[in-house]
């Protein structure tokens, strides 16, 4: 059995480690809060703006915006990985990299013997795993995070547009955290450029897709301006979606911690309450000895 000063040591820390992970989760808690509301009121406004250009892509065609339509194949490949700077938020940025490994090896697996497969990571994180993996990113964006929002995410979209119409790279993919609840996140995987007409889970067009649209003023106006936006929000909605993940995971993770922290606590007190017991009766069997000895 470790001693009473070893056990009080042990207490103390574990103590300390439970008011970090505490604070901690009441601070991912606060941060929760606001990047749910700004992911939630966001997500129809996207969703509705992406279907709308999904259904409005074969007017591209010809147009200056039906670049961002050109199926040129997969040739070249570029995965954008969507993680956190910071770490203590469970398994939240190992499923993206897991998760863009498997993409690369189950789909792009010819391709990324030739070379031709390239990761560009927004987070600190994910780019620090891939590296341990093996990869090696063409960019790391680790200030995205510090002040999230649609100006700070436009330079970057525009990036990843110019990398396509340039023809660098055939196919750009989003892998990244959506936000479901504070304890659950969902991986997606999702095709960034060039944009997909709008279809259903059997690959058929919808109905949306066939819909007749009434231009205000003309359709070249109204293409020019809508096409870019919706590219950049889509980008923008990941970014959210993935803030608030982490947040959420993060918030999970320390509410798990403090948990174990109690427990843990509990059976130190425990332990060091049978140590005390067990010193004191020691004493005392010692000092009834004394006793009987002094008397004979």
């Amino acid at each position: 059995m470790a001693s009473l000063k070893e056990v009080r040591i042990r207490i103390s820390s574990v103590n300390s480690t439970r008011q970090i992970t505490s604070a901690m989760k009441m601070v991912a808690a606060s941060k929760l809060r606001k990047a749910q509301n700004a992911i939630l009121n966001m997500r129809p406004y996207a969703q509705k703006l992406q279907h709308i250009m999904q259904d409005l892509t074969n007017d591209m065609e010809g147009s200056d915006e039906g670049v961002y339509t050109a199926d040129r194949g997969d040739q070249n490949v570029l995965i954008v990985t969507i993680t956190s700077n910071r770490g203590l938020c469970g398994a939240f940025n190992a499923n993206v990299v897991k998760n863009a490994i498997n993409l690369v090896e189950s789909n792009f697996a010819e391709q990324n013997k030739k070379g031709n497969v390239k990761f560009l990571c927004l987070g600190k994180k994910g780019a620090d795993d891939l590296i341990i993996a093996g990869y090696k990113p063409i960019e790391i964006n680790t200030e995205i995070f510090d002040n999230l929002s649609f100006e700070e995410a436009v330079p970057i979209a525009e990036e990843l547009m110019q990398l396509f119409v340039d023809k660098s790279y055939d196919k750009i993919i989003l892998v990244y955290n959506q936000f479901k609840n504070a304890a659950v996140q969902l991986i997606q995987e999702e095709q960034f450029l060039p944009v997909v007409e709008a279809q259903n889970n059997e690959g058929e067009l919808t109905e949306e897709a066939n819909a007749n649209y009434i231009f205000e003023p003309n359709k070249e106006e109204i293409l020019e301006a809508l096409v870019p936006k919706a590219i950049k929000v889509q980008l923008y909605k990941a970014l959210l979606d993935s803030f608030a993940s982490e947040h959420g995971a993060r918030m999970t993770a320390m509410h798990k911690a403090t948990e174990n922290a109690d427990e843990m606590l509990k059976d130190l007190k425990l332990t060091y309450n049978k140590a005390r017991q067990a010193s004191i009766t020691n004493e005392i069997l010692e000092i009834v000895g004394g006793a009987e000895a002094l008397n004979n």
